[in-house]
This record gives structure tokens, sequence and C-alpha cells, in this order.
């Protein structure tokens, strides 16, 4: 089995470097007018170019965010377009009171509360005037009381002259008389000057300014005119529905009068026809089909001649069967946690630690989802794995230190291959050191932490190995605390606190029992970076071996590979110490990181 996963893994890392010379195709060929062949397709590899699209699911604040998010303007070639505007229509009414809140708010609303009278646009004045009196010596009339107190009369005859104007007035043809004229002093208003914005004082008056008058009037008038629109033009669907699966659907509108048939169903299948429609406005008119007519049983009086034969039946054939409901488990949840007793080896560990016997707990939690209907698995865990030693006269120090989760989601794609979406993060909890140098930490919680996604396939070949290859993959490494930390032990550069690497991505896992009672597991992490140095391969690669001995105690080994290009150790010569380079500094170089425990476990599965 072991070779076969090593045969897999070369025949994976051989594509992935020279795929490119692979897919070249001559240039005369494409001069010939030839269709170009898919080069790998020519070499018996098939990848399928469909893919189904994904099950999303958004809640009413996640929608509103995102459309929100599509109808900015810079997103659109045209700012009128259509469907622009029709998905800002959608966001204001989802974000709205429903239109019959909104017609009831405008139809009791006080519009005399915005009124402001049309006499305040203008600023008014008074003006002194004199106004002429005119009265024949022979009218009939009444003197107005008024004029005869302010008013001096002179007397001018007819055919007359008066300061140059001729005034020629007769009262009859056969008596000439004279006329009464005179002057009257009067103040009327008159418009000073008007107004071209006004506000009003009023509490609660809810616009900055008028700049008509009657302008409230106006709004009211638009209001009314909109509502009467829009409540003519709206309308809804209702679907009807019986005892029967059938749906009918009715639409709800103040101009509709179409009718629909309707089956009205009861337990024993008979129906009766109904029509269904709107008739007016926000009302649904029910009629039963012509010809129907319902009857009331007569109520019998006389029983005198009537028999009842009862005949005794076995209550167990009028028991009914119902078919067993089976709700699917999508969640499985377990955990495990080994509390070991080991010896420990370590050689070029960058993190820190020392050989000797130890102890240590390693706990795990699992929670796997799987939806067969939704072609749908994910595998999920977190792992602590913590140990301390002691050594001779020297103090506990700490000997593993290890923080890890992984997340793994797939969706069925075609044959053992699944799409698939990976998350792995680790770090430690506590600090560590290079012992005996006790004071200065190399690293400690979240320092440094290392985080990768990737996306890309799964191939499972059986249901004990796991092949996920990503070749879109983003991997990070990050030392938040560079003063106390030397980010450089891990491959960021100085000033850095983080190193940001796009590649590729290998996980391989494997589960292999020779026998009942002794399993092995390997897991091999495998990545690249496109833009620095492809060539060097990051591995991690941990071996578990367990023996079981009985329900609670197994023994288990333990080894963990490896090597990181930009993970770089101090090197020593035969007396330990470090080699200085022309500047007098100590060398550093990558080199491979190895850590093996060897004990007696005891277990809990939960």
């Amino acid at each position: 089995m072991s070779y076969k996963i090593l045969t897999f893994l070369l025949i994976f890392i051989s594509l992935f470097y020279y795929s490119e010379s692979y897919s070249q195709v001559s240039v005369n060929t494409v001069n010939k007018g030839k269709v170009l062949p898919d080069s790998l397709s020519g070499k018996g590899i098939h990848f399928r170019t469909t893919r189904e699209k994904p099950d999303i699911k958004l809640s009413k604040e996640q929608a509103l965010n995102y459309l929100q998010s599509w109808h900015n303007i810079s997103n659109w070639i045209n700012p009128s377009d259509p469907l622009r505007e029709a998905i800002g229509q959608l966001l204001f009414f989802a974000s709205n009171n429903p239109f019959d809140s909104t017609s009831f708010f405008l139809s009791k609303y006080p519009y005399d509360s915005i009124n402001i009278p049309w006499d305040k646009f203008y600023i008014w004045d008074t003006l002194k005037v004199k106004i002429p009196v005119i009265r024949s010596s022979h009218s009939s009339l009444p003197a107005d009381s008024f004029i005869k107190a302010d008013t001096t009369y002179k007397k001018i005859f007819s055919n007359s002259q008066k300061e140059g104007i001729v005034i020629n007035l007769t009262d009859s043809p056969a008596h000439p008389g004279t006329l009464l004229i005179g002057s009257k002093d009067t103040i009327i208003i008159i418009a000073k000057d008007t107004l071209h914005e006004l506000s009003s004082s009023r509490s609660g008056f809810p616009f900055r300014k008028f700049n008509w008058p009657y302008e409230s009037d106006s709004i009211l008038v638009a209001i009314k005119s909109l509502v009467s629109f829009v409540e003519n033009r709206d309308s809804s669907v209702v679907n009807l529905s019986g005892t029967s699966n059938l749906v009918t659907p009715v639409w709800l509108n103040s101009k509709s009068n179409n009718l629909v048939k309707f089956w009205l169903r009861n337990e024993y299948s008979d129906s009766v026809t109904l029509w269904a429609g709107s008739v007016s406005k926000n009302t649904l008119g029910l009629y039963l089909e012509e010809g129907i007519i319902f009857r009331r049983p007569m109520k019998q009086s006389n029983f005198s001649n009537a028999q009842i034969t009862l005949k005794q039946i076995n209550s167990k054939d009028l028991q009914e069967l119902r078919k067993a409901e089976i709700k699917p488990l999508y969640w499985r949840l377990h955990s495990e946690a080994s509390f070991i007793l080991n010896q420990a080896s370590l050689t070029n560990w960058v993190k820190g630690g020392e050989s000797c016997i130890s102890g240590a707990t390693d706990m795990t939690g699992y929670a796997d989802y799987n939806n067969k209907k939704l072609d749908l698995l994910s595998n999920n865990y977190i792992r602590l794995k913590y140990g301390l030693i002691k050594s001779g006269d020297k103090p506990i120090e700490k000997n593993t230190d290890l923080l890890e989760t992984n997340s793994k989601i797939n969706h069925k794609a075609f044959g053992k291959f699944d799409f698939s979406a990976i998350m792995l993060f680790k770090t430690q909890i506590s600090k560590g050191y290079n012992y005996p140098n006790d004071s200065v930490p190399v690293s400690k919680f979240l320092n440094p932490g290392v985080f990768t996604l990737g996306l890309g396939l799964d191939f499972k070949p059986d249901k004990t190995t796991s092949v996920n290859f990503s070749p879109l993959s983003y991997k990070a490494t990050f030392v938040t605390d560079t003063l106390h930390i030397d980010q450089t032990l891990y491959g960021i550069p100085h000033g850095k606190k983080s190193l940001q690497e796009p590649g590729a991505s290998l996980l391989i896992t494997n589960e292999f029992k020779p026998v009942k009672t002794v399993s092995i597991t390997n897991r091999v992490q495998l990545f690249t970076n496109y833009i620095h140095n492809p060539q060097n391969i990051d591995v991690d690669w941990e071996m578990i071996a367990t023996v079981k001995l009985n329900w609670f105690t197994d023994m288990r080994f333990n080894t963990n590979l490896i090597y990181d290009d930009k993970a770089k150790t101090t090197v020593l010569d035969k007396h330990g110490k470090p080699f200085l380079d022309e500047f007098g500094i100590p060398k550093r170089s990558a080199r491979i990181q190895f850590k093996e425990l060897l004990g007696f476990s005891f277990v809990f599965r939960f």
C-alpha cells in the first residue's frame, strides 16, 4: 500500500511540473488549419469541464448587502440600465414597509399641518390714495355717511368747461342738471414684495421650505394621483389549494375580473366546482358552478321500522399501517483523548524541545457532515497536542506543542473525484525555547501561525485514502510579536510580520491496517510557491502507528518530518559551536526537522 501511495504521489508531482511542456502545440499545426488537440486528453487524462452550480443560500440581510454593493453606479456601463433600476426598486420595497401600510399612512396624514397660507409669500404695505366721487344733484340715492363726512363737493354745470376739461352731462333730456364732484382719502393694502421661499415655525413641519403658495395642496393631489395609480396597477397572486395537491393561482387586482375554475374536494375525493377571481380591489370572489344545488336532508321523525344490524369486526383489521419516517443523520460527532508516557528524540527541531522521557496528551475532536441528497461531504477536526518533559535536575520544560484545525468540504464531481475546498491552520499554545537557553523564546501562541487555503479536486480511490490536489492555494505564515520572536526562523523577511505565498498544495491521507489490532495513519502535506523557488517543496509528513493492547490502552509510535527551505537553523560544528561567515555572523541553513515519540497511551473515546 505504501508503494502505491508513493507511486501516486510521484505521478501528481510530475504532472504538475511538466504540464506546461505537455500542453504545447506546434505552430505548424495551427497554420495548417487543423484542430488543436488537448495534450492531456491525448495522453489518456480526462477532466470534466462542466461544473454544477453551488447551492447558494442568503438571508434577508445578506441579500440586501449583496445587491446594494452591486447597485453601486460604478458597477454599471449605463447607470440607467433597466436591470439596475429594477434592482433599486426591489431594494426599496424590501427595506421599507409594504405599500398597504404606506397608503394607510398617507391617507391619514394631516395635510393641514404642512399648509402655509398663500398671503405669507407676500410683504404687505398700505397706500393712501384719493378716490373720486361723482353724484348728480337730482339723484334720489341716499348719501353715503362716509362720503358725506370727508368729501367736499363742487357743482359743475352741463356743457361747461372745468380746468380745460369739457363735461357734458345731462340728467334727462327735458331737465339739464348739475354734477356734484368730489374726492375721498382712502387707504388700500398692496403687495410690496414677493418671497421666493418660506418655511414654517410650526413644530413637526417636515420640509425645509416652500417656494410657491399652495405647494401643500399640490403635494396632496400628487400623492393621491400616485396612490391611485399604484393601487390600480399593483397585483398579487393568491394560491388556492384543497385536500389534493393541485394549486390554482388567482390574481388579485382592482381591475381584474377574470375567474378561474377551482375544484373543492373532500376526503372522499368528491368535488364541487367553484369559480374564483378578483371582483374588486382586495376582494376575492367565490361562486358556485351553475346547476349545483345543496339540499339539507329532511328531519326523520319516525324510526319505528328502522333496524340496525351490528357485526363484530376484529379491531386488528382496522389498524392503519403507517410508513416509518426515517430522518437522516447528517452530522457525526466524536472525539478521542490519549495520555502518553513516551521517550522523545528530536533532531533540528525549530520550535524547541529536548530528547528525554516525557508525558503528553493528544486530544482530537471530529465533526463530519454527510448529505447524500445534495452530494455534500465535509470533514472537520481540531487537535491539541501538548507535552512536558523532566530531565535530571532541570525544571519542567515543554516537549511538544501543537494546535491545529483542518476543514474540508467536498461536492460530488464525477467518478471518484470531488470538487474540494480545504482550510488548514497550525500554531502552538505556549512559549517554546531552544534549551538550555530558556530566556529567549523562539515560539509562542500564534507566533508563528501557518494558514493554508486551497481549491481543487479530491480523489478517493477507497474509504481509507484521500488525495487532495489544490492548484489554487494560498499559504500565510505570520509572526505578530517580532519584538520577542525572531521571524526569520520561519522564512519571514526582516521588517515584516507575515509571508504570503500563492501556490499549489497536495494533501494525502491514508489509514492502513495490516492486522486488526494495528493501524498506521499517514498524513502528507506538500506545498510549492508559484512565484519564489517553485522547485523547493515544503513537506509536512506525520505518521502515527498504533497497536491496540486492550479497550483503553494503546502503544503509539508517532513521527513528524518537516522540511521548509525558508525555516533555517544555525549550523553547528562537531563541538556544538556555530559556523561563522566572513562577517562573523552564524550561518543558517534549511535542514530536515524530525520528531519521534514512542510510548504507552491511555485512550478515551466518546
